[in-house]
């Protein structure tokens, strides 16, 4: 294998050298070991610009695609891989995002190199993931939410998944999930585990025409925590937040995801029906008011915070989780 031999000499892949690399695993035309040591390959030295474009190329092609009728819509899909295990604040943004009525359509995954990942808990809690694109928009419509659960429409990588699990470490596979939803939102909220992804995705999500925020904590967290600071790439620029609008101090303790699904599951719902502690509302409430900026980039930051925080204390959210998982 050509390509390989590339990255083993530490040489970068081009575009379309990483799209045909990426279609050989896709297609099973390598070996299980081969597979591997692309993997790890490209983790010991970080993804380059030209090879995440090109992995991406390749798994849009290969997905089942996905057309759902909405003017706009958005998604909250961090890489993970950032070993914090955190509340699921992602999912939890998406919940929250749909109660105050917009539409969200989030792509996801079962946990691989975390405990719980989105798709991990919301099975849990009684979701049926569908790839019928009539049951999705019904979804849709009736809740403003939808969730793309990834091995559905991403068939072909379903032999790559064993060897993720048995790696146990973050993958090029990380850094490419959010970028491959196939619906193709006009909005996106995303988080990485280093700068320089994040950097890459600005580039990417630039070049989709998309409103985005792409985060990363200098602390090490692929979300907005209030923990140290958090670089935000935005479509229109950068900026730095530091400190909760509220002035609350963030303990990485209180943030915690629990030590097995079940406590997962328990902080989920807890948040969702107005239960949650003032800094799990916090953080929560910090990622929200990103996620509506890329809608109304003219609203505040803070003011788009206290929106946001109101309605996670209240609990109305706990509403739309039951319609849409009960």
């Amino acid at each position: 294998m050509n390509y390989l031999k590339k990255l083993i000499n530490n040489g970068t892949l081009s575009r379309e050298e990483a799209r045909s690399c990426m279609i050989q695993i896709g297609k099973k035309e390598i070996s299980d070991v081969q597979i591997v040591a692309v993997l790890t390959s490209i983790q010991q030295r970080g993804v380059r610009l030209s090879e995440l474009e090109g992995f991406r190329d390749a798994l849009i092609e290969l997905a089942k695609p996905l057309h759902l009728q909405t003017e706009r819509s958005i998604d909250c899909c961090g890489t993970g891989g950032d070993g914090k295990n955190t509340f699921n604040i992602s999912t939890l943004t998406s919940f929250i995002l749909a109660s105050m009525g917009y539409k969200v359509v989030k792509h996801g995954n079962y946990g691989v190199s975390s405990l719980c990942g989105s798709s991990t808990v919301l099975e849990y809690l009684g979701y049926e993931f569908s790839s019928n694109p009539e049951e999705l928009q019904r979804q849709l419509d009736r809740n403003n939410i939808c969730f793309i659960h990834a091995p559905l429409f991403h068939e072909a990588l379903h032999h790559v998944a064993p060897l993720r699990k048995a790696l146990g470490i973050v993958t090029l596979f990380n850094g490419l999930g959010p970028l491959v939803s196939p619906h193709h939102s006009t909005n996106q909220l995303t988080g990485t585990y280093s700068l320089e992804l994040a950097k890459q995705y600005q580039h990417i999500l630039k070049s989709k025409h998309t409103h985005f925020a792409v985060l990363h904590g200098l602390s090490g967290y692929d979300e907005l925590t209030f923990i140290g600071g958090t670089r935000v790439l935005k479509t229109t620029g950068d900026e730095l937040i530091e400190t909760a609008p509220n002035k609350l101090p963030i303990n990485p303790n209180e943030i915690s995801g629990g030590n097995s699904v079940a406590e997962s599951a328990h902080i989920f719902t807890s948040i969702l029906s107005g239960a949650g502690t003032k800094s799990q509302n916090t953080v929560l409430a910090g990622n929200v008011a990103l996620a509506i900026q890329t809608f109304e980039p003219g609203l505040a930051f803070d003011h788009a915070f206290g929106q946001a925080f109101e309605h996670i204390q209240s609990g109305k959210s706990f509403y739309t989780f039951k319609k849409t998982c009960l």
